[in-house]
Parts: C-alpha cells; sequence; structure tokens
C-alpha cells in the first residue's frame, strides 16, 4: 500500500501547477457533464486551452492539436446546449442504435488505421496504432457528447483505458493516475445519464 501512495505522490510531484489545474478543471468538466450541466463546457475550454499550451511548449504537436480542436468542441457544446435551455425543447438524451454504433466503430477503425500507418512510415510515434485509436476516437466522440448521445460515456470508459496503457507505455505516469479517476467518472456520468433516459 505504502508504494502505491509513493508512486501517485512522486507522479504528482512532477506535475507543473498548470497541469493539475487543467486535470482538476477536467474532472469538474466530467462531473458538471454527468449532471447535464451546461456549464461544463467552459470548465473543459479552460482546462484544454491550458493543456494545449502545455503539450505544444512540451513539443506534442499532436496533443496540442487535439486539445485545440476540444477547444473549439466545448464552444460547439456550450452553444448547443445553451439554445435549447432557452427554449421549452431542452435537448434531450438519446441513444444509438446497434447499427450506428457498428459504424461509428468501423468508421473510426478505419480512420484509425490510415493515421496510424502514416506515423508508422513517418516515425513520429511511439505506438502509432494505440496513438492514433485514442486521438481519432477522442475526436469523434467530443461530438458525441455534445449531441447527449448517452453511449458516449461507454466510448469513454474504452477510450480512457487505452490512453492509460498509451501513457504508461510513453512515461506519463502521473497522467495515467488522472485518466485512471477519468475512467471512473465516464462510468459515473454513464449511469447518471442512464437513469434520466429511462425517464
Amino acid at each position: 500500500m505504502s508504494e502505491v501512495l509513493s508512486f501517485v505522490t512522486d507522479a504528482f510531484s512532477v506535475m507543473s501547477g498548470w497541469e493539475i489545474f487543467a486535470a482538476l478543471l477536467g474532472m469538474g468538466y466530467i462531473i458538471f457533464a454527468a449532471k447535464e450541466i451546461k456549464w461544463c463546457w467552459p470548465i473543459a475550454f479552460i482546462s484544454t486551452l491550458i493543456y494545449t499550451v502545455l503539450f505544444w511548449e512540451g513539443q506534442l504537436p499532436m496533443q496540442a492539436l487535439l486539445n485545440f480542436y476540444y477547444m473549439g468542441m466545448a464552444v460547439y457544446g456550450y452553444m448547443l446546449w445553451r439554445r435549447h435551455d432557452q427554449t421549452e425543447q431542452t435537448l434531450a438524451i438519446s441513444s444509438w442504435s446497434w447499427n450506428k454504433q457498428l459504424l461509428f466503430v468501423l468508421t473510426g477503425g478505419l480512420l484509425s488505421l490510415i493515421t496510424a500507418y502514416y506515423l508508422d512510415i513517418t516515425d513520429t510515434s511511439q505506438n502509432p496504432y494505440l496513438d492514433a485509436s485514442v486521438t481519432i476516437f477522442s475526436v469523434m466522440n467530443t461530438w458525441l457528447m455534445a449531441k447527449k448521445i448517452l453511449q458516449n460515456w461507454l466510448y469513454w470508459v474504452i477510450i480512457d483505458a487505452a490512453a492509460i496503457v498509451l501513457y504508461a507505455q510513453s512515461g506519463y505516469y502521473a497522467t495515467v493516475i488522472l485518466f485512471s479517476i477519468y475512467t471512473v467518472l465516464a462510468i459515473v456520468g454513464y449511469l447518471n445519464w442512464l437513469k434520466l433516459y429511462t425517464k
């Protein structure tokens, strides 16, 4: 038990204050989103803005671009949820059919393979296939979150679990801990939305 505690302490000690702040905001985003509170999106915007700068300065351009995309999706998500708040028709949680989910997975898989192949031949990633899959499905799934598709939370569980493996193999142990928390929060988010959806 003491070894686990020591690992966690060491991991967080190497993080900058901005990284910790961005991570806490990221957790706040997930908690607010699970409760369908539109302020999750401004929180996400600030978190991803910080991560964009951190990853750019840390010479991780792909991760910086991914977070820049998240910033745009945060604006889109807030406008979408706010627009429905201002009318009598709120944006309801919806569930996708198995056919739509299969198309989603196949599309993401194909795009991941194409991206991974490019990363592999250009030797720009330590783990091109896992790196590409996490990035592609994160981009696609953020859109599902904004549209309040119930299954987005289940996809986040898988994406976050894959990201944990990726970051562990890349030596980002502090991020492994944070994504472990994100995985648990995604499960909570799914159960909460499922309860709201069944009502």
